[in-house]
């Protein structure tokens, strides 16, 4: 069973289209979610939730069409978006109380090992907190009830290398479960790379890529070149380009190019911004 089906979802706002978008998330996997400030990726997410109503295509999280509806669903589902919501005067050990009342599984000795781990002062109320430890509390509470799927807008957001590394390792143990998946949003991209299993590109509200993250990396490279060699390449071969005095530095399909051609690996944040300024 797919953790996440999206299929030709649309919403439309005054200034903003969200255009027949469709992903999929095997169970057990980690999906990325590309885009940068504006292109749809918190929209697309709240349509995933039901937090907004679609204007078309269908949406199945865990089977169900439905989610938002189904108490028992939401159970399963941890979700950590960029405005986390949490009561702006109650302390992390208040959130805690607060949260064994709201989740059926919630589990107090794995919330306080987490909250230990991560060191989010324990005393502080939330709006006290740094933007970092916000995104923390919110992680450590979506972990705390014993999930099988993950939703997160922007969950590295605001946290400084060495935290981002600990939470990334904290996803990657949640995926060791089979049944366990996690749709992720950032625009820090090499967070995503160093964790995902499949990648989506987001752009103006349109999926301009999706596929596996090690196939995009079997399928793309980076040509450096003199601008003669680059006038004689197909055009079906370019998908972004950077050309200066000494020469060229080229994204390319591989499969696209004359054998032989010496290439260079390309990092997913490179082929997302060639991509999107090449149109």
């Amino acid at each position: 069973m797919n953790a996440i089906e999206v299929t030709g979802v649309t919403k439309t706002y005054p200034e903003f289209t969200l255009d027949k978008v469709s992903l999929t998330l095997p169970s057990g996997m980690i999906l990325g979610l590309i885009g940068e400030n504006g292109a749809g990726k918190t929209t697309l997410i709240k349509s995933i939730l039901g937090m907004v109503p679609i204007d078309g295509g269908t949406v199945s999280v865990l089977g169900y069409t439905s989610p938002h509806q189904n108490k028992q669903i939401m159970e399963d589902i941890g979700v950590v978006m960029d405005e986390s919501g949490m009561p702006p005067f109650l302390n992390i050990v208040q959130i805690g109380t607060m949260m064994k009342d709201i989740f059926q599984n919630w589990d107090s000795e794995t919330f306080n090992g987490l909250v230990k781990q991560l060191k989010i002062p324990e005393n502080t109320k939330f709006a006290e907190l740094s933007k970092g430890n916000q995104m923390k509390t919110g992680i450590v509470c979506a972990l705390s009830h014993h999930p099988k799927l993950l939703i997160l807008d922007e969950a590295t957001s605001g946290l400084d290398p060495v935290i981002r590394d600990e939470v990334l390792d904290l996803l990657l143990d949640f995926t060791r479960e089979e049944d366990h998946s996690i749709l992720v949003s950032s625009h820090i991209v090499s967070d995503l790379e160093k964790i995902c299993d499949y990648i989506v590109f987001l752009h103006e509200g349109k999926v301009l890529l999706s596929e596996e993250k090690d196939l995009l990396k079997e399928a793309y490279g980076i040509m450096h070149c003199t601008r003669e060699q680059l006038e004689q390449l197909d055009s079906s071969a370019v998908i972004g380009k950077r050309i200066n005095a000494y020469g060229a530095e080229v994204v390319v399909r591989k499969d696209a190019v004359p054998a032989g051609t010496e290439l260079s690996p390309v990092d997913l944040e490179e082929l997302f911004v060639r991509m999107v300024k090449e149109g």
